[in-house]
């Protein structure tokens, strides 16, 4: 057979190739987005469609018989003072459970990556209160920090030691303590991740050139668990920004309006006031919000990244 003959069969199998190609292209396609078929039509029907309906929900007014009002529930958002303050106690709210509950959880993670006796049983201990439903939590303290009912007074009239009336005089530090003591096992258990991911031999050559405690802390730890630091601040940002049970259960929004954070307000607005088109509003207004820190957190995490 000669060189010619044996160009001129190559050249005749490229396009077979090529459209053999193409045909398995498409088979993958197709398969690719048969199995995603599922995931879309479920976040579709349960996420984005009820999205879209409670935008437009948003430009009306009313509970069972709707009136469409324009832009006017936004422009109403703006200037209200219930909302504002709702919205500004929430944001000391969710900053003040964001720091305490990453530092809390990530000492505890320091403290819990050591080897000791009964480790698994400390680390469930403080896993537990995550795993436990809210309305059992806020139930539960609200029992025991009750002023004139609550377990904590009763001991501490028979201990002869001033009442505690935390629910009254310092409510939002309370909620904060609730949430902090809920959260931490669960941003201890990501931290825990984040450590047992960081190599060893980092810390030894550390300490072989003397480096202190606190100085393999500030130099390796921190900066490897940047990552999960970025993660666990987005994720209790975001929870805390959406809270409603506690307020809800322990609280119920008071003492007058001191509690009543962003998502309670929106249900009030729902259900107290029958203004489900105002309460839309509010909601999608929330939903900026969170997107809009979530960009910026995830931002300048990548930048600090980069640098």
């Amino acid at each position: 057979m000669t060189a010619a003959t044996t160009r001129g069969a190559s050249t005749r199998a490229l396009p077979r190739l090529a459209g053999r190609g193409a045909g398995m292209g498409r088979r993958q396609r197709r398969t690719a987005l048969l199995f995603l078929t599922p995931a879309i039509l479920y976040f579709g029907i349960f996420f984005f469609w009820p999205i879209l309906s409670e935008f437009q929900l948003s430009f009306t007014q009313g509970f069972t018989t709707l009136a469409p009002v324009g832009t006017k529930n936004y422009s109403l958002i703006l200037t209200d003072p219930v909302v504002r303050h709702s919205f500004f106690i929430t944001l000391i709210y969710a900053l003040a459970c964001l720091v305490l509950a990453t530092v809390v959880g990530l000492l505890l993670a320091v403290v819990l990556n050591q080897s000791f006796r009964g480790r698994t049983l400390v680390r469930t201990m403080i896993l537990t209160p995550y795993m436990t439903s809210i309305a059992i939590v806020g139930l539960m303290w609200r029992n025991m920090l009750d002023p004139t009912t609550g377990v904590l007074n009763s001991v501490l009239n028979t201990l002869g030691l001033p009442e505690q009336h935390w629910l009254s005089t310092h409510p939002l530090a309370t909620l904060v303590g609730i949430t902090v003591w809920q959260e931490a096992g669960y941003v201890m258990l990501l931290f825990l991740a984040g450590l047992q991911s960081i190599d060893s031999q980092l810390y030894e050559a550390a300490r072989l050139d003397g480096a202190s405690v606190w100085r393999r802390f500030r130099s390796i730890t921190l900066p490897l668990l940047a990552p999960t630091t970025l993660f666990v601040m987005l994720i209790g940002m975001i929870s805390s920004l959406q809270q409603f049970g506690l307020p809800y259960i322990v609280t119920n929004g008071g003492p007058g309006n001191a509690t009543s954070l962003y998502v309670y307000q929106v249900y009030q607005e729902t259900f107290a006031s029958g203004n489900l088109g105002y309460a839309s509003a509010m909601s999608f207004v929330l939903l900026v919000v969170i997107l809009a820190l979530s960009l910026v957190q995830l931002t300048v995490g990548r930048k600090k990244d980069a640098l």
